[in-house]
């Protein structure tokens, strides 16, 4: 029952709803527990909610409006007439469909719903507030900690949600901006910004660094930035963001370089994406004996155990990388050691995307991270460039490339590089090869259907080996 009771006692209370929490929840209840899920916003979490699913259905429709509108070497000319508050809408009932399966999902499962705020009381307890009021306590066998994350906020901008957006104001917003500031050119600030250039907002990011998607190799950073830029998109590297003040038309953005040079920008309103940090001060850790390290994330061992026995965190709340899909078999890995099961996160390789355009899925190593590994393992590099593949030339998009690094000896995959359309689907590939120690033969021999993105991967294989057909070999 959702929000009208709590329990006294429970076998397992789980603190936050979003990928972690509710399949920790949903596993736990599927192995025979009596569980009390927590949840003080909506139920989904961030992603849900305000993250990977709004984002992801407005960069869907953006890539309609604009692929609509930029294929004239198609013989395709249109002019559209986006109508935004009917895409906000969309969006809402997408999130509302996936938000509403998630409660069904858990209630089906036996799980018990609780809408409200949890914070520790002792290492066997938490207390239960809904908008300042004591609904009482809960005592529990043990506990799962999946609160998540939140976006950074600089001091020198406080989010007021009208000039001053977070990621999750952007997400929200029910009309176009004529002008929009970015600051950070990391993925959220780059999804965003792609989606309102592609929307015909004119642009500007402001990047403290020297590239796009810091952390990323260069080669990759630079297919996407040249891609921003035919969008419309303005960069400035080397610039921090400093202060900002309103004008009769919306903001001035005040920056400063690294040689002292001073810039001022305006639009109408600012999206600060600087990064995101974990939500671990409003649950009082101290109570059940858990501090948190320097940067606020809680440890855990490979069991997902905190420093307390009984008491387990996954997601966000336990640091990087800041990934659903990692949060979610966290959860289950918290609900089968309760169980009993000698159970482990022992993932070698966890796909990360970034939904720009083209889009980036990394997995496993690098090149460069398997020559510092200092294990024999002379990687050797394969590479298809999308230029080369003929499924990429029909859909007219044909930047970026597929590349996989491997052992040398072995030919054992060790990771993979792409920056092309579907990168987020091709990926699953590859992170099947390295979790199962797949080979370039393996890959580069096994059939794939033809005409489709996914030869990239077998072509990249083929490369590696010096066996590539459809690109000149290495």
């Amino acid at each position: 029952m959702v929000g009208e009771s709590i329990p006294v006692e429970t076998d397992i209370v789980v603190i936050g709803a979003g990928p972690g929490g509710y399949v920790a929840a949903i596993r736990a209840a599927q192995s025979g527990f009596d569980v009390a899920l927590v949840e003080k916003d909506a139920y989904g979490g961030t992603c849900l909610n305000v993250g990977c699913i709004p984002s992801k259905a407005l960069i869907a429709a953006a890539d309609i409006t604009h692929d609509a509108t930029h294929a004239e070497h198609m013989g395709i000319q249109a002019e559209l007439d986006v109508d935004f508050s009917r895409m906000v809408g969309w969006k809402n009932d997408v999130v509302k469909q996936l938000t509403g399966g998630v409660e069904k999902l858990c209630t089906a499962n036996g799980v018990t719903l609780i809408d409200g705020t949890a914070t520790f009381t002792s290492e066997t307890e938490v207390q239960i507030t809904r908008n300042g009021t004591n609904l009482g306590s809960i005592a529990f066998t043990h506990a799962v900690i999946a609160t998540g994350s939140r976006p950074v906020e600089l001091p020198e901008f406080p989010f007021d949600g009208e000039y001053v957006l977070s990621s999750t104001h952007a997400l929200g917003l029910e009309s176009l901006p004529e002008r929009l500031l970015v600051v950070g050119a990391g993925y959220i600030g780059m999804e965003l910004s792609t989606v309102f250039a592609k929307l015909g907002v004119d642009v500007t990011v402001v990047e403290m660094l020297d590239q796009v998607l810091p952390g990323y190799e260069r080669d990759i950073a630079r297919v996407v930035r040249k891609r921003a830029e035919s969008l419309g998109i303005n960069f400035h590297f080397g610039e921090g963001a400093r202060g900002w003040e309103a004008t009769g038309r919306g903001v001035r953005v005040f920056t400063e370089s690294d040689d002292a040079d001073r810039s001022e920008y305006e639009a109408d309103r600012v999206v600060v994406a600087v990064g995101r940090e974990p939500v671990t001060d409003t649950i009082n850790l101290g109570a059940a004996g858990i501090e948190t390290d320097d940067r606020g994330f809680i440890p855990t061992d490979k069991q997902t155990r905190t420093v307390a026995e009984r008491i387990f965190a996954v997601g966000d709340v336990v640091g990087e990388p800041l990934l659903a899909h990692k949060a979610s078999k966290e959860g289950e890995i918290a609900a089968d050691v309760i169980a009993g099961e000698a159970a482990t996160f022992d993932s070698r390789a966890i796909p990360a995307a970034v939904f720009t355009d083209p889009e980036i899925c990394t997995v496993g190593m690098t090149e460069a991270e398997a020559e510092a590994e200092n294990a024999g393992l002379d990687p050797v590099v394969g590479r298809m460039p999308m230029r080369a593949s003929g499924r990429a030339l029909t859909f007219g998009e044909t930047d970026g490339f597929v590349r996989i690094v491997a052992n040398g000896s072995s030919g054992t995959v060790l990771g993979a590089q792409l920056v092309c359309p579907d990168a987020s689907e091709l990926a699953a590939e590859l992170a099947l090869a390295i979790e199962t120690e797949a080979t370039l033969e393996d890959i580069a021999t096994t059939v794939h259907t033809h005409p489709t993105l996914t030869e990239a991967v077998m072509e990249a294989a083929a490369n590696a080996r010096g066996e590539a057909v459809h690109t000149l070999n290495n």
